[in-house]
């Protein structure tokens, strides 16, 4: 793929291959050639995005990356107040031919421990907030399968083979969608789960709706980050951290960079 989006936000507050992932570049035989902050006005608001080409045997690649939170040179936007649709019509607008998102998540689940990578498979959105570019005239978008199949077969090879998974290990979970910005509450995530809900944040569905909508294959790598409220193994009543959530899921970043340069090299 010639052209990458990619989205951080708690998971990911910023891309910095060069000196946070060298081994990753070399390993992958890539050289970043150029590296370009710009800011792309679309007709929803202004996006600051990261623009990093490079070099794989002589043919140019670029990531593409935007920081969801961004917020006047900052990364604390809080969720309920994304411009999502500005988010994603910039990445569209950069021509990106995927957006890979990157996703700090609680987990309800043993199977997906923290520290786990693993994929959305499907997402739940009970928030009644709607999310979609058609506000004038009725469109309605298929999204039985929300994620690109073909994107996710593709991460899920390299995060199998990065963390050393077998191909018994799960690794597609279903994404509740919280509106936030409070944590949830312990009856909360009792009810999520006997919904049907594996992990969950309070961002990602929202842009994979509009994704679909521009026809954008798009994919979300999930980082455990914590476990949800009420889950904590022999602590029911642990408090959540912010600050614990960003650390937990930013020391995970190894296993998702390797995921996103095996797509521009693939």
């Amino acid at each position: 793929m010639d052209r990458v989006g990619v989205i951080g936000g708690t998971g990911l507050v910023s891309i910095n291959l060069e000196s946070e992932h060298q081994a990753a570049l070399a390993q992958r035989g890539l050289r970043i050639t150029r590296t370009d902050v710009i800011v792309a006005e679309t007709e929803y608001g202004p996006v600051p995005l990261k623009c990093i080409t490079l070099d794989h045997n002589g043919s140019a690649r670029e990531l593409i990356f935007l920081q969801r939170h961004h917020n006047d040179g900052e990364a604390n936007k809080p969720p309920h107040m994304i411009n999502h649709k500005a988010n994603i019509k910039a990445l569209e607008n950069s021509g990106c031919e995927v957006i890979v998102s990157v996703c700090s998540t609680g987990t309800l689940l043993a199977d997906f421990p923290p520290g786990k990578v693993a994929l959305a498979g499907q997402y739940i959105d009970f928030t009644g907030v709607a999310m979609s570019y058609n506000d004038t005239f009725a469109v309605f978008t298929s999204v039985t399968e929300p994620f690109s199949n073909e994107l996710n077969t593709m991460l899920e090879q390299e995060l199998r083979k990065v963390q050393n998974f077998s191909q018994s290990e799960r690794m597609y979970y279903t994404y509740w969608l919280a509106q936030g910005p409070h944590f949830e509450t312990r009856a909360e995530v009792d009810a999520i789960d006997k919904l049907g809900g594996d992990m969950v944040g309070m961002t990602m569905a929202r842009e994979v709706k509009l994704a679909n909508e521009l026809e954008i294959p798009y994919s979300a790598i999930c980082i455990s980050s914590n476990w949800a409220a009420g889950r904590e193994p022999g602590d029911p009543s642990a408090e959540l951290s912010h600050s614990l959530v960003s650390s937990t899921a930013n020391d995970r970043l190894d296993p998702v960079m390797h995921a996103i340069l095996s797509l521009v090299t693939g």
